[in-house]
């Protein structure tokens, strides 16, 4: 407040130094006058006073000028009077705000920021705005009084952009009363940032603030206060956003401390949003699950049909990748691990998992081949021919890679395969027995590993989903 006054004292100089038209004794006289209002008590001031100091150090601007011989001095100081904080050196000059939120309009999770267009109202006094009415009606102007009167310095903490509405003319309305409270409303659209929390994505809730605060008074000069409370925050009914559901609004005040210009009263807009899940749901979470429950497929496939197992694994590991780059791309790169990361992720490990059993049962699979077609080598081939005295087998004809079906029943959807070697056994005709044979049957379960697969695969999917869902929802 002392440098308005130092620089309402500059320009008193500069108008008594700066009219080059005048006479120089004018000039001289000028300044006489000003140091004689000045100097002299009040008693001995002459009725044509210009304006100065209080005695107790208040400046006192001239509500009224009788005719003088410097009218162009009288019309600068009473236009720089009107531009100057309304007390000084006194108590702070209570301004109240009050809000009307128009629309919500933007809400940015890669940069961190919402957009919001509002009605800010300030009211605050000015006793030398007042005037004499018999209707007691107030009497509005448009924003190019704004400019010659002092209002309050408000701006946006933490905003990106914003700007006060032009079309058709600027969005501003001044209204005073006759004793001398004033109204001072603007329509402005604010970009802020918004910290948010993205760990829970998307099942989460965000908190975001639209901070008020004046820039150059400080709690000294100007309290600033919600003028009714949380009811000074209005909103509109038909206000909704396409991913969020608006809660809550409310406002609180708090002060605001800088290291090199002191406490500043500032005022939060408060409103707290909830995600709608349904849309990711759609998006993601269900073409995720469909990708898991088509890798199960593979499971009811024949092992032996390469050309059908292997492209369908590969093609949900692809799916899945091509999901979790989607979803990341709208997103911002945080360092920490979000709800749909854990989904999609464990997701995607059912999904290569499911390849790598096929591998396994491949593996095996061929394993237990060449111990068959060892186990073939081995065993003496009689041809048809018996010889007595000798031990004779024969294998039964069917295809090697088969290793045949004897009709047996499927046990647990799994039908038992089995080779069956005949060994025949001719004994000497002392015995009394000829011809005879005994039997030796090798059970072989090559679908193991698929069986167990297609229990604990969309078992322990399951489980995870409960477990998924409980925690986060």
């Amino acid at each position: 407040m002392h440098t308005d006054v130092v620089l309402l004292s500059i320009l008193l100089w500069m108008v008594g130094v700066s009219g080059h038209w005048r006479p120089r004794g004018q000039h001289l006289r000028a300044y006489r006058e000003v140091r004689l209002t000045e100097d002299t008590s009040p008693t001995e001031r002459p009725s044509h006073k210009i304006g100065g100091m209080h005695p107790k150090g208040s400046f006192i601007c001239p509500q009224f000028f009788p005719t003088i011989t410097y009218r162009d001095v009288n019309e600068k100081l009473v236009a720089l009077c009107k531009q100057l904080h309304p007390v000084f050196l006194g108590p702070a000059v209570p301004v109240g705000v009050d809000v009307q939120v128009e629309s919500l309009d933007a809400i940015s999770e890669v940069d961190m920021d919402f957009t919001m267009t509002l009605y800010l109202r300030h009211y605050w006094k000015d006793d030398r705005l007042s005037f004499k009415s018999n209707t007691n009606q107030s009497m509005t102007f448009d924003g190019r009084l704004v400019k010659k009167i002092w209002v309050p310095d408000m701006f946006f903490v933490h905003s990106k952009r914003s700007f006060t509405h032009d079309t058709t003319t600027d969005n501003v309305m001044l209204r005073v009363y006759p004793d001398g409270k004033v109204l001072y409303s603007l329509r402005v659209t604010v970009t802020a940032m918004c910290n948010m929390d993205l760990s829970r994505f998307p099942l989460d809730t965000q908190t975001c603030s639209l901070e008020i605060e004046s820039y150059a008074y400080t709690d000294d000069d100007l309290l600033l206060y919600w003028k009714e409370g949380n009811k000074s925050l209005n909103t509109d009914e038909k206000i909704s956003l396409s991913q969020f559901l608006i809660q809550e609004f409310h406002t609180t005040t708090k002060l605001a401390f800088y290291s090199s210009t002191g406490w500043y009263n500032r005022l939060y807009i408060n409103f707290t949003l909830r995600r709608h899940i349904f849309f990711f749901l759609l998006q993601t979470y269900f073409p995720a699950t469909l990708m898991v429950m088509l890798s199960w497929v593979s499971f009811w496939i024949d092992r032996r049909a390469v050309p059908a197992r292997v492209p369908l694994g590969i093609t949900t590991v692809l799916t899945m990748s091509t999901i979790i780059t989607g979803v990341n791309a709208s997103m911002p790169r945080v360092s920490y691990i979000k709800a749909v990361d854990v989904y999609l992720w464990i997701s995607f490990v059912f999904v290569f998992l499911s390849v790598i059993e096929y591998a396994a049962v491949n593996y095996l699979s061929t394993l237990q081949e060449r111990k068959e077609r060892k186990l073939r080598e081995k065993l003496p081939c009689t041809c048809g021919i018996a010889h007595p005295g000798m031990m004779s087998a024969s294998y039964s004809e069917v295809d090697v890679n088969t290793t045949g079906n004897y009709g047996m029943p499927e046990e647990n959807g799994v039908r038992r395969q089995r080779m069956l070697v005949e060994l025949a056994m001719e004994t000497d005709q002392v015995t009394g027995h000829v011809g005879s044979r005994a039997y030796s049957s090798v059970w072989i379960d090559t679908h193991a590993i698929d069986k167990y697969s297609r229990v604990i695969f969309p078992g322990s999917y399951i489980l995870f989903n409960i477990i998924y869902w409980s925690i986060y929802s």
